[in-house]
């Protein structure tokens, strides 16, 4: 373990003198070109270079993700500082973690503008969404709560995925245009079909339509072991339609249906013939599962190059998560599906039992900025109020699911006000102001709240390409509907109920309500660099480089807490009950840095982090802290750009600084990955990669333990280790009219 950090912090030292990518982009690209000179709008929802932008900002683009060719969202990551996720291998949902920070709405996710808010609670994440990469055109992220103006909630983040449109499709010229691919992959068996076509319907509209396909059997990981229900079949559509119907005005309406169709739960492995063996290999009931995810929007924005007064982007959206699932396979792996005689298993009934978690998510998102000059004073002054309502709907005969994942209604609104100014060419200074509100229901409990939440931000470039800056900023996250309302027993599974609860139910322990649950707050203090160099050491060559040191403090943190030691006789003494609880203070902090130097022959980047974060009151680590990682990446291009070989090796330290008490840590690894690009034609472009290429095995986040033997959640074990070697081929074909 010491060994690892101090490789790392080694590696991170020598990021300054190094170079590297804010994700993949130089792999992909076959001209020299720096994915941090790609205009983002994601930290200041004002135009702006991600290598100038004075906040922790990365980019992926569309020809990073095709030249990937991910399976899940989490490979497109690997580069990018402060991101990780929280996967399971038998479900394809993804579970996202910027700087430590996921579950119940911590980072604000958002597909072109809709909020993402699906939750189930579970052994795994508590949170996550559905996306399938094929649909991808791009990716913005910002680490911490530097984009307050971003929407409510987001204290660890923002994650804002564009999908294709036509601009993606059509090049210069072309009226029309199509573009069809497939790939095919080893380990799983592994397939993807897609099309995409899109074009010009009159001089003032354009329509684009697409459908993608993707389905894998099940993974072995590192060790060789077959992870089962790690299948699955996954379809898409996208669907939009743009109008312009006067100068500096657009309305795009889009639709985006996907269908997700898997199992999920693992069986036991091993004997299950006497008490410690079942202790030792409990699985899981398996659940068919068919997730059907909606997502509408309608957006109308306004830009005119001689209109200062007004540049605005009004967006409304509605998505949809359903999620359908049906038992079919008790605990025992030999357990036979059929008609239940018995009352059968009482967290999740008998064979054959459906159950089902539906989200609803409404809002909008409306801000406009005005700009003028005072000299050398240049200023953006940007209004904006956004809001969203969930509504959540839990059914289950038996009612576990009711329990853990309890229906309500929850609505969020908020506004800001920004002022950004530049003065000549040296110095920059972003200001804001944040308020926020919400309220949830059920029944008779309520809750409410409301805060201001202040940001501002100062840079200075002394000399070109060498930009320091400061900033503070708060962010504030409401209380979800299952933190707030949880409430009953957790049923027992077959053994022994401990503890009555106060509903008449009974159960290993007691989940308990808390409408008095306050809002969480993060106060982030950060320190930053931007460097952009060109023609470093040669004609055309080029360096970028982002740093960041940060400290978010966190104020109420909420966190799940096991309570009051009762016995149990003839069993033992167990915690009677759990509750979601402020904790006064807590803090993460750490260091992220991303560089690329790019020489157009070659290029070589590194990325990596520090982090640590720790319950202020116990002095405890907090469980979702990522591990010290750094990611180095090497590529060569051929003299004509046709073909780009490239390889990234990423060093992963094990985050030991837990509570080990109830969970067990992720592991150490070394992962290795490798890509060749070829474009024979400027219509064909050919992928071949290798995943995992030292096919080891690896599991980046930790596992909970039981609440009450202290034996491993072994469902989340055996589904939490990614695949081992993969290898993958990839062919894309474009056909476009005049």
């Amino acid at each position: 373990m010491g060994c690892k950090i101090r490789g790392a912090r080694a590696l991170l030292s020598a990021i300054s003198v190094l170079t590297l990518t804010s994700g993949w982009s130089a792999i992909a690209h076959a001209q020299s070109a720096q994915t941090l000179d790609t205009i983002t709008v994601v930290a200041t929802k004002t135009e702006e270079k991600a290598i100038d932008a004075l906040a922790p900002v990365s980019v992926i683009n569309q020809s990073t993700i095709q030249m990937i060719d991910p399976k899940r969202l989490n490979e497109l990551f690997y580069n990018v500082p402060g991101v990780t996720f929280q996967d399971r291998g038998d479900s394809p949902e993804s579970a996202i973690n910027i700087r430590g920070l996921q579950d119940f709405g911590r980072v604000a996710v958002v597909i072109d503008g809709a909020r993402q808010n699906y939750q189930r609670s579970g052994h795994n994440a508590q949170g996550s969404f559905y996306l399938e990469p094929e649909l991808l055109a791009g990716i913005d992220v910002v680490r911490g709560p530097t984009a307050n103006i971003y929407g409510s909630g987001a204290i660890g983040g923002v994650a804002s995925f564009r999908t294709k449109d036509v601009q993606d499709i059509l090049r210069p010229g072309e009226r029309w245009g199509t573009e069809v691919g497939g790939s095919f992959g080893s380990n799983a068996g592994r397939a993807t079909a897609s099309a995409f076509t899109g074009g010009h319907i009159g001089p003032n509209a354009d329509l684009f339509l697409g459908a993608t396909t993707r389905t894998q059997s099940n993974y072995k990981d590192g060790d060789g072991n077959l992870i089962t229900n790690t299948g699955n079949h996954v379809n898409s559509q996208i669907a939009k339609l743009t109008v312009r119907p006067w100068e500096g005005h657009q309305f795009k309406f889009g639709g985006i249906f996907q269908e997700d169709d898997y199992n999920i739960g693992q069986y036991n492995r091993g004997p299950v013939a006497t008490a410690a063996q079942r202790a030792l290999f409990q699985g899981s009931s398996i659940y068919q599962s068919e997730v059907k995810n909606y997502t509408g929007t309608a957006r109308w924005t306004y830009a005119r190059p001689d209109d200062r007064l007004f540049n605005w982007d009004a967006n409304v959206y509605w998505n949809r998560t359903d999620n359908d699932q049906w038992k079919i396979a008790h605990l025992s792996a030999t357990a036979q599906a059929g008609v239940c005689t018995t009352p059968g298993n009482n967290v999740s009934g008998c064979v054959g039992d459906p159950r089902g978690y539906l989200l609803d998510t409404v809002g909008f998102d409306v801000n406009n900025t005005s700009r003028f000059d005072f000299g050398d004073l240049r200023n953006a002054i940007t209004f904006g109020a956004d809001g969203f309502q969930d509504d959540v709907t839990t059914t289950e005969a038996r009612g576990n699911s009711n329990v853990t994942t309890p229906g309500g209604v929850r609505t969020v609104t908020g506004g800001f006000a920004q002022w950004k100014m530049n003065y000549s060419t040296w110095i920059e200074v972003v200001g804001a102001i944040r308020y926020d509100n919400y309220q949830l229901e059920q029944f008779n409990i309520s809750s409410q709240g409301e805060r201001f939440s202040p940001k501002i931000t100062v840079g200075v470039t002394p000399f070109r390409g060498f930009t320091p800056y400061v900033s503070y900023a708060e962010g504030y996250r409401a209380p979800s509907i299952s933190e707030t309302l949880i409430a009953g027993a957790h049923a027992t599974g077959g053994g022994p109920a401990f503890f009555n609860c106060g509903d008449g139910t009974s159960g290993l322990f007691c989940f308990k309500q808390n409408p008095g649950l306050r809002p969480e707050v993060g106060k982030n203090k950060e320190a930053g660099l931007n460097l952009k160099y060109d023609s470093v050491f040669s004609q055309g060559d080029s360096f970028r480089g982002k740093f960041n040191a940060f400290r978010n403090d966190l104020e109420d943190y909420i966190e799940g807490t096991l309570f009051e030691p009762t016995a149990a006789p003839p069993f033992g003494t167990f915690n009677k009950f759990f509750q979601y609880q402020n904790i006064q203070s807590a803090h993460i902090q750490g260091f992220e840095a991303e560089t690329m130097y790019d020489a157009g022959a070659w290029f070589l980047g590194v990325a990596g982090q520090i982090q640590r974060g720790y319950n202020d009151v116990t002095n405890v680590g907090l469980i979702n802290i990522q591990p010290n990682k750094v990611s180095t990446t090497l590529g060569l291009r051929s003299p004509d750009r046709k073909v780009t070989l490239a390889g990234t090796w990423v060093s992963a330290a094990s985050n030991q600084h837990i509570d080990q008490l109830n969970y067990i840590p992720s592991t150490s690894y070394e992962l290795l990955n490798l890509y060749l690009t070829w474009q024979p034609h400027k219509d064909v472009w050919m992928n071949f990669s290798v995943d995992n290429a030292l096919d080891r095995y690896y599991r980046p986040y930790a596992i909970p333990k039981s609440s009450t033997d202290g034996t491993t959640q072994n469902d989340v074990l055996w589904a939490g280790p990614p695949p081992g070697i993969v290898y993958k081929a990839a062919l894309r074909v474009h056909f476009g009219a005049m």
